[in-house]
């Protein structure tokens, strides 16, 4: 039996995003069948990257329920930051694929046809990725998920692609204005590069071991001391694995303090930095205030 309360909630939503874009993309192949519009085909690729998130989103989730292991003493969360690197090359090469299409229609545009199957099945899509935010955020809202917020921040964007592949397919179908098909696919080329390239700086943060940002760094240090008897913080380190964080911090208390009260001080301020990062996991070391250390320090 799993330990965690919203572990079904978590899969649940995993599931959900890849039925559906698993869904799209059979429509989407279809309607590009029977229109031959470029923007739809744009669309297609867009829906690809969404099962290719979706399978990596849920493969995140379930590892980041299985706890470390006697060799994984860290987890398993950098499988997710690994597979994202792999994503992305079938990415880049799906996005250029698609400009050089794209380009080739603006060289030699075509008239769309049977435009109302393309807005219909836009218009589908449209309606379940809303349906699909929406359900995101209130997960999020109810487990706090890193990775079902980065996966929700996707779809909010093909909100807009869609109605930009509706707006296209108007002016196309029924306007004549047959550039605005070729136009519309190469904006959203461009926009399925610009999510690869967040999945990369994103995949390599994590291998990396970066930093989480200054901001979060602020905020333990301020916790830390927001503690009476806590004199100083130094040498605060983090990073990130998945869905999981590690913070790692001296603090210094003072030297007259016993073993037993230094513990406690310590178990109260890991105990605040847990409130205000579910899931991390946090190890404090406690300095005697004033002591001159030779530990290596990278803060500025």
């Amino acid at each position: 039996m799993e330990n965690n309360p919203n572990a079904r909630l978590l899969r649940l939503a995993t599931y959900a995003a890849v039925a559906v874009a698993g869904f799209l993309i059979l429509a989407k192949l279809a309607a590009w069948f029977l229109t031959d519009s470029v923007a739809i085909l744009s669309s297609l690729m867009d829906s690809v990257l969404d099962v290719g998130a979706s399978l990596v989103n849920m493969y995140a989730v379930a590892h980041a329920l299985v706890p470390a292991d006697q060799e994984h003493r860290f987890g398993h969360g950098k499988a997710e930051a690994l597979a994202g690197l792999a994503q992305t090359a079938f990415i880049s090469g799906s996005a250029l694929f698609l400009l050089a299409e794209a380009a080739q229609r603006l060289i030699d545009p075509r008239p769309i046809m049977r435009d109302e199957i393309g807005i219909a099945v836009m218009v589908l899509s449209l309606v379940l990725t809303i349906a699909v935010v929406l359900f995101q955020r209130y997960v999020v809202k109810r487990t706090n998920s890193v990775a079902i917020a980065a996966d929700s921040v996707h779809y909010r964007g093909d909100i807009l692609a869609n109605v930009g592949i509706i707006a296209a397919l108007i002016l196309a179908g029924r306007y004549g204005w047959i550039y605005a098909d070729a136009i519309i696919a190469m904006v959203v080329a461009g926009y399925i590069l610009f999510g690869a390239w967040g999945i990369i700086q994103g995949a390599l943060d994590q291998l990396m071991d970066r930093e989480l940002p200054e901001d979060q760094r602020d905020r333990i240090r301020d916790i830390a001391l927001a503690q009476d008897q806590v004199v100083d913080v130094h040498d605060i380190r983090t990073r990130s694995s998945g869905t999981h964080s590690f913070i790692q911090l001296h603090m210094e208390l003072d030297g007259e303090l016993t073993l037993l009260k230094s513990h406690a001080i310590a178990d109260e301020v890991e105990a605040e930095i847990c409130r205000a990062f579910p899931g991390a996991e946090v190890l404090i070391h406690q300095d005697p205030a004033g002591l001159e250390e030779l530990h290596p320090s990278f803060e500025p």
